[in-house]
Formats: structure tokens, sequence, C-alpha cells
């Protein structure tokens, strides 16, 4: 008897949750449809179709790597974000559904210039001048590596010529103003890292924590800010769930108005925003 997709997408789904892996028969079909070239919407039309050998043989290693618990991104080489995909390496931190609520946020006002700091994939910076034709960014990174990852992301998505990209420790190398200022930093304490999910460990630590009490990147952002930031700009920063208070009041300490703390779709305190009032 032949071997068929909907075989493949048993065995896979069989082997991850015998693995441990939550949502395995979800991952199963993305993972089988990665490697046939078939899209997930199409899959289920496809169950009855032939497989091959090679198809299988292809899979044995990306199911071994998962069950390790790489995350599935690194696996297929991208991840959904917003109302994109984007390129996502080893070298990137994984863009996660949470960060959409900065950029639903940040997209309730206009603006014409956006500094994206520590901008890892591009996700949030490309997301917003996507929508949003007529604006221009500065997106920075300390990492080379996720920079280029950056750039093929905004090329692929039709940015690239409205987003400069700058290697910057926050805003060493930075120049200009701009009408908002948006950043997911490294927010994990020190303390915290080792109850994390393992897929974490295969992910940027630098992108995670700031080997502190995951408040450092907002001391330094806080405190510099506002003179990268027009008169009324917005600042708008994503943070750890149970951290809202802190940051709100590093931003009222640094002459920030209009605090606020917004939370995300599962209720959990997710971005701080704040205007530079003169």
């Amino acid at each position: 008897m032949s071997l068929t997709i909907s075989d493949l997408v048993s065995q896979v789904a069989g082997s991850l949750a015998a693995g441990g892996i939550e949502g395995a028969p979800r991952e199963a079909r993305l993972l089988v449809a990665h490697v046939t070239g078939i899209s997930v919407s199409r899959l289920t039309l496809e169950m009855g179709e032939a497989a091959s050998s090679a198809h299988q043989e292809k899979l044995l290693p990306l199911v071994a790597r998962r069950i390790a618990r790489e995350p599935l991104s690194h696996l297929l080489g991208k991840r959904a974000f917003y109302e994109h995909e984007f390129k996502v390496t080893a070298d990137t931190l994984d863009p996660r559904p949470e960060t959409e609520t900065l950029v639903a946020e940040a997209l309730k006002e206009p603006f014409v210039r956006v500094l994206d700091l520590g901008t890892g994939t591009g996700a949030i910076a490309i997301s917003l001048l996507a929508a949003r034709p007529a604006a221009r960014g500065v997106a920075t990174d300390l990492s080379g590596a996720a920079l280029a990852v950056a750039q093929e992301n905004a090329a692929a998505i039709g940015v690239a010529d409205r987003l400069e990209f700058v290697q910057s420790d926050w805003f060493s190398a930075v120049s200009g103003q701009f009408d908002l200022i948006v950043s997911n930093p490294p927010y994990i304490a020190a303390e915290e890292m080792a109850g994390l999910a393992p897929e974490l460990a295969h992910e940027p630590r630098m992108a995670l924590t700031d080997e502190g009490d995951g408040l450092a990147a907002y001391r330094v952002i806080t405190a510099n800010a506002k003179a990268y930031l027009a008169p009324e700009g917005r600042l708008l920063v994503e943070i750890g769930h149970r951290q809202g208070a802190d940051v709100a009041a590093l931003f009222a300490d640094a002459g920030f108005g209009n605090v606020g703390i917004l939370n995300d779709l599962d209720g959990r305190n997710r971005v701080v925003s704040g205007q530079n009032r003169p």
C-alpha cells in the first residue's frame, strides 16, 4: 500500500505527541506542508495523495529537532506575525502574538518617522511601515546577524526603501527625531531564565535577558528617548506581564505624560506607553 500525505501527518503527529510536544497534530500538518510544498490551506484536500519516501526521510530530522525543543519556526524558517510572514533564524527572537498588541496600539495614531530599538527580525518596524505607506523608519539592533535577517524581511515585504538599519547599542548610533519610538527589549530577569520553556534556549540570550532584574533596558530607553522624540511623540515598549507598575514608574520619572499600561488578548500587562510632553 502506497504512502499518502495522510500517513505522513499521522506518523509525524504520533512522534511529536510521544515526544511531549503540545499541539502535535497542528505542528505535524505544518511540517508536512513545509516538506511537501503543499500549502497548509490545501493540505486537507491532498490527504489522499501519494507521498514519497524522500518526504518521509526529510521529515525525520525535523521531527527529531522539534522533539529536542528547537522552535517550530526555526524548522520552517518563518513565523507569521500581524499581517505578514517573517524569516526567523537562531540569531533572532521569534516574533510572538502578544507583541501584536504593541503594533496595534502604535497604529492608533498617525506617525511619519518611527524608531524601533532592538528590532530582531524587524517584525515591529516592518509591520508598522507596511501599514503606513507614507512613513519611514530606523531599526536598530546590537546584533549584525539579526539586522541581516531584518533587512531580508524588509525587502520581502516591500518596505526596504523606507527603513534604515543601524547597528547600535540602544541610542548610541542613532540620530534624528521621531514621532514614535517602539521597542521589545530583553525583559526577563536572570533568575527567571532557568524556568523558561526549553524552546527559548535556542533563541539569542541577549534578546531575552539583561542578566539582571529585567528592567535595565527600560532604564536606558526612558532616560534617553525624549531627546529623540518630537513634541507629543510617543514611546511604546513591550513588557513582561509583571512589570507594568515598575516600567510605568520609569516613564513617569523621565517626564512622560499620558502614561498607560495596556493588556494583551490574555488580559496580561503587555505594553507601556507614554507621550513626550515638553
